[in-house]
């Protein structure tokens, strides 16, 4: 859902689920234009709780970012941007059309992480 939502606001899909190692992955891997953007996913059949975003703790984003960097390395350091956000989709199953929110730059790549400048 997230992943149609994002392509009708312009944005090419790159990957699904993409693995960097055993143990991290990335929900999404999508650009538009010269902007590649890392996207985390969260669900939640409400907000009773607080928001889905906030799942996204120190933990979550260090694997990102490693999984990110991960990634640019495999792929040759693609010319462009890059970002981090986080697409939360907010409803009961069958209750009609869920919430879908863009946290845009949610976070940003951790200092240890640094690429070659094109």
């Amino acid at each position: 859902m997230a992943a149609t939502w994002l392509a009708r606001r312009g944005y090419d899909i790159i990957g699904r689920r993409v693995r960097s190692n055993r143990r991290d992955e990335i929900d999404l891997v999508a650009r538009r234009g010269r902007q590649w953007v890392f996207v985390e996913v969260k669900t939640r059949r409400s907000e009773a709780f607080g928001r889905p975003a906030a799942a996204v703790d120190a933990r979550k984003r260090h694997a990102l970012c490693r999984a990110a960097a991960a990634y640019l390395r495999r792929a040759g350091y693609p010319a462009g941007c890059y970002r981090f956000d986080v697409v939360e989709v907010v409803g009961e199953p069958g209750a009609g059309e869920p919430v879908v929110r863009q946290i845009e730059d949610a976070f940003r790549f951790e200092p240890r992480y640094r690429f070659p400048v094109r």
